[in-house]
């Protein structure tokens, strides 16, 4: 994508510039602790966002994005740039406004654009990621099943759920994880719980007495079994494993 820009197109001739006041209420809850990343992506969609164009990189920026460090691609020398995260993944940033892109960069051009447009462009692209705002005030990550979801114009269900105070894995996910899991030998039984270095996290329960070489055979059958199937890849970010070995 770099080198192009998205066009700007006339339902935004006479647009100031501004933040959504839906979005604005979801990023100022979302940054208080008092609202999901869920209700976000929610009032994300459908509404108009800016992409940036740099003329030129000299040199890579960092973002912060909560604990996470975001760099801004080198080869990206003119037009629409990405984000490289820390796991290797790249980002699309996106702007509420003017004034949060300014507070980024002030040399950036914004191209405004509908979401929709600006997810798929990154999905085409390969780009896992949008980063919404990365000068702030408040800077949200944006998962890659948000992103295909926001491209697609439907509705993102997250794979974690809080409930009266406690996240969870939907069950829906814990059925489709179970499934995928339960038939490969070796694998006594499957639990799926909130993720402590990725999004979920996938208990395996396997029979004993394992040497390296079978354990390793186990787990490779286990995420082959997760990257088929369709219900699990579209619907968890990303997603660890936990072994605890059989009675």
């Amino acid at each position: 994508m770099a080198g192009r820009e998205l066009p700007a197109s006339s339902p935004f001739a006479g647009d100031d510039g501004s933040c959504d006041p839906r979005l604005a209420a979801a990023l100022d809850a979302f940054g208080r602790g008092d609202g999901s990343l869920a209700q976000v992506v929610t009032a994300l969609a459908g509404t108009r966002v800016l992409v940036p164009v740099l003329a030129e990189l000299e040199t890579a920026d960092v973002v912060e994005v909560g604990e996470h460090r975001h760099t801004i691609d080198k080869e990206a020398s003119a037009g629409i740039v990405a984000l490289r995260a820390p796991d290797g993944r790249t980002a699309l940033p996106v702007f509420s406004s003017v004034a949060s892109m300014a507070a980024w960069r002030s040399d950036a051009r914004p191209v405004p654009s509908d979401v929709a447009r600006a997810a798929l462009s990154a999905v085409t692209e390969q780009w896992e990621l949008i980063v919404l705002d990365p000068g702030g005030p408040t800077t949200v990550l944006v998962p890659r099943p948000a992103v295909w979801a926001l491209a697609q114009q439907q509705e993102w269900q997250p794979a974690v759920i809080r409930t009266a105070g406690v996240d969870a894995v939907d069950p829906r996910i814990r059925s489709a994880i179970g499934r995928a899991i339960g038939a490969v030998a070796g694998v006594l039984a499957v639990d799926t719980v909130p993720g402590r270095r990725a999004e979920v996290a996938a208990v395996l329960t396997l029979v004993p007495g394992l040497d390296r070489a079978r354990l390793d055979d186990v787990l490779g059958h286990v995420n082959a079994a997760l990257a088929a199937d369709e219900a699990v890849t579209a619907s968890v970010d990303s997603l660890e494993l936990r072994v605890l070995a059989g009675p």
